[in-house]
Parts: structure tokens; sequence; C-alpha cells
């Protein structure tokens, strides 16, 4: 008697048959390979710089994270200042550009008519393109004079919270230089802020776009106000992108050189007050010193990019599994 196979039920999955088409077969192996690729220049990068940090690193050893003076022919040096500042210039930046990007992110989404929503995608795609040499110019030469007043301000009356003390600083004396308040963190933070707003937006409009149409719909048919559906279904959506975004503008902000090269007057102490002159970054020491670096202190240099390419290759790792398991629903209320 002949066994006769179970009917597939409507769950049971079914083995693809067939064998793939040529053409797919093919874009497999170009993507597998571009991926492969991609990975492959990021690893020969990561050991060229663990190869010519190798001998300032065995010199300096543990000091390198702890030491702020830059002195590596007399082999004293480190990244401790250099770190701090690249640090609080990339927050700077991201708590200033992430309220930008998510208002404008959700009024493009959500509020903006069709015909202008093409416009507005296109001009936030287009200020990306923007060379960082025009931020910069336009921070040292236009901004920097302008914001005196609110770093003034700030210091006046928020002076109590240490990031906006300023030392030195007599707000009551109206002869004082306006000098300490210029090429600060602050205003580094705002240009680069500027920087890296285009690309938390398109990560978060994105997002905002892929949001369920049934459950907008039915938030609004449930007597939901436009704002009401935004809180209940596409904020919960796009969480993730919202915070997948936020770290892909921070690991550009990290890596930001010549904007922040160009309005900086650079300091090698900890600085902690983003108000006061005096900042310094990893990739503006690096612009910095570059030039006039003897063989040792190249070493050094690359032993300091070394230190900002795994930091912001762990804050780029970390932004795109976050913005990738975004897109897939996940976080979405019912």
């Amino acid at each position: 008697m002949t066994a006769v196979a179970p009917e597939a039920g409507p769950d049971t999955k079914r083995a693809p048959r067939g064998t793939p088409a040529p053409a797919d077969r093919v874009f497999r192996g170009v993507a597998r390979g571009s991926g492969a690729l991609v990975l492959a220049v990021m690893l020969l990068v990561g050991v060229f710089l663990a190869y010519r940090a190798a001998q300032a690193l065995g010199v300096a050893k543990g000091s390198f994270l702890t030491t702020s003076v830059w002195e590596p022919d007399s082999h004293h040096f480190g990244i401790a200042a250099v770190l701090t500042g690249t640090v609080l210039i990339g927050l700077v930046a991201v708590g200033l550009a992430v309220p930008l990007a998510l208002g404008t992110a959700l009024y493009i989404s959500e509020y903006a008519p069709r015909r202008l929503k093409r416009t507005l995608v296109s001009l936030v795609d287009l200020m990306a393109a923007v060379p960082s040499v025009v931020f910069g110019l336009w921070g040292a030469f236009f901004l920097q004079e302008r914001i005196v007043g609110l770093s003034r301000w700030l210091a006046t009356y928020f002076s109590w919270i240490p990031l906006f003390k300023v030392d030195g600083a007599d707000p009551a004396d109206p002869l004082q230089t306006t000098t300490v308040y210029t090429s600060s963190t602050f205003v580094a933070g705002i240009v680069v802020a500027l920087m890296v707003t285009p690309i938390a937006c398109s990560v978060m409009r994105e997002t905002f776009s892929q949001a369920p149409a049934g459950e907008r719909e039915g938030a609004l048919a449930l007597g939901g106000t436009r704002w009401g559906m935004i809180r209940a279904v596409v904020l919960p959506y796009g969480w993730g992108g919202v915070i997948g975004g936020t770290m892909l503008g921070l690991g550009r902000a990290l890596g930001e050189t010549i904007a922040v090269y160009m309005i900086i007057s650079p300091v090698f102490a900890v600085q902690p007050h983003i108000l006061q002159n005096g900042a310094n970054s990893v990739s503006a020491l690096i612009a910095l010193r570059y030039g006039s670096a003897s063989a040792f202190g190249m070493s050094a240099l690359m032993a300091a990019g070394l230190a900002l390419f795994l930091m912001t290759l762990v804050v780029n790792f970390l932004a795109s599994s976050i913005a990738a398991r975004s897109r897939s629903g996940a976080g979405t209320e019912a």
C-alpha cells in the first residue's frame, strides 16, 4: 500500500522550486562581493592605522588616553584633551541637530503638502552636499561674531552649570572683551549641527514614512487628531529611526575636521566649558600637526587617528543596527 503524503496546511513552509535565474545569481554575487569589499577596506584601514601607530603606542602605553599634553618628540603626549573636545563638540552638535531634524522630518512626512514635499526633500538632501569648508567659512566669519551675545547671556544666567561657566568672565563689566566667548566648543558645535542635521533628518523621515497606513487611518478614524496619530503610531514606529539617525549624526560630528579646524582656537588641556574660548578635537589635531610632524610625531598622529576610527566605527555600527531594526516595524503598537 502506497503511503500518501500529508497535504500541506496553510502554515506549512514550502521549499522553493527550481534554481535561481542567472540574473539573480549575478546580482547575489555582486551584492556579496560589494559587502565583502567594504568590510575588507575597513579592515585594511584599521590594520594600516594600527601598524603605523604601534611605535607611538608602545612608548605611551596607557598614558596615551590620560595625558593632555601633545609633545610627541619628547615622548610626552596623549589624547585626553582632544578626545574630550571631540566628544563635547559632538554632543553639542547632536543636542542642537536632533530637535531640528526631528521637527523637519515630521513636517515633511506628515504635514507638508504633496507638491512641497519633494522640494523640501531635495533641499535637505542638497544641504548634505555642501562642502565642509563652506560651513567653516560661514561659522568663522558670519556666525561667530553674532553668537557672542547668546554665549554671554548663557554664561551670565547659567554659569551655575559647569558646562556654561566661563573662567575670567565678568558679566558686570561692559568693557570686557568678547574674545573670551569666540572660537569655542559652542560655536563649533552649532556649525557641525547644521552639517549633521540632513543625515539625521533623512533617516528619521524614511522611517516615519514607513509607518503602517492602516494604523494611521485607524487612529484618525477613532477620532484622533493629527498630532494624536503621530504620537500613537508614527513616533512609536519610528523611534528606532530617531535613535539611529541621532547616532549616525553623532558619528559624523565626531569626525568633522575642516569646519572645526577653521573655528576653534586649539588648546591642549581638558576644557569642559563649552562657551569659553579654546577647544580641540582629534581630527583638528591631525590637520594642525600633520605637515610639521616628525617620523615619531606621525606615528603619534596615527595613534590619535586610530582612536577616532574605533570610536566612530562603534558609533556608526550601533546606529546602523538600530536604524535597520527600526525599519522592520519593531516597536509598533497594535
